[in-house]
């Protein structure tokens, strides 16, 4: 991140609420497996102000909005194989438009590597018989039905939290 960027306290407001949504939605992932629709339209949302506040070029709206494009077409194709859910795929391409072209290659592998660690853990997870007291929580239980899928909102959120230094990689301020 340039140096202009890193001590604008509204840089960090910024990034802070994204890390906060992305948060929220992993958390309501994990317990319901449903992203909330408000993730994804916050994120765009506040894509879209901090682009007309920073006055970005349109060479860099459309390096943003091209990647968040493309990565709603490909989602689109994993949901078609049933390989992600409707929810993953807007916070997907919600998360993408923050990138760019520059950071989306980091947070594509990174958000592969947490989402197969993720499907390795539920798969010991549910090797196992599930603990009486653990039982009680619904969500737990759901979570080590082996019927159940993997909360991918997880491994895309721990996945930007890790392409950390690409999130706002903005060329061309």
């Amino acid at each position: 991140m340039p140096e202009s960027l890193a001590a604008d306290p509204f840089i960090v407001l910024f990034v802070l609420l994204f890390l906060g949504i992305m948060a929220a939605a992993a958390i309501y992932d994990l317990v319901t497996y449903t992203i909330p629709h408000f993730a994804p339209v916050l994120l765009t949302g506040m894509f879209i102000i901090f682009a007309v506040w920073q006055g970005l070029s349109w060479p860099v709206l459309i390096d943003h909005t091209g990647v968040g494009i493309a990565m709603l077409i490909a989602g689109w194709a994993l949901f078609a194989f049933g390989l992600m859910g409707g929810g993953d795929v807007k916070l997907f391409a919600a998360t993408s438009l923050w990138m760019g072209w520059g950071g989306i290659v980091n947070y594509l592998i990174m958000f592969s590597i947490c989402g197969g660690v993720l499907a390795l853990v539920l798969l010991l997870f549910r090797r196992l018989p599930l603990p009486v007291r653990l039982s009680g929580h619904g969500w737990v239980a759901v979570l080590h039905n082996k019927e159940q899928g993997v909360p991918y909102g997880i491994a895309l959120t721990i996945g930007a939290l890790l392409a950390w230094p690409d999130i706002l990689t903005l060329p061309s301020l």
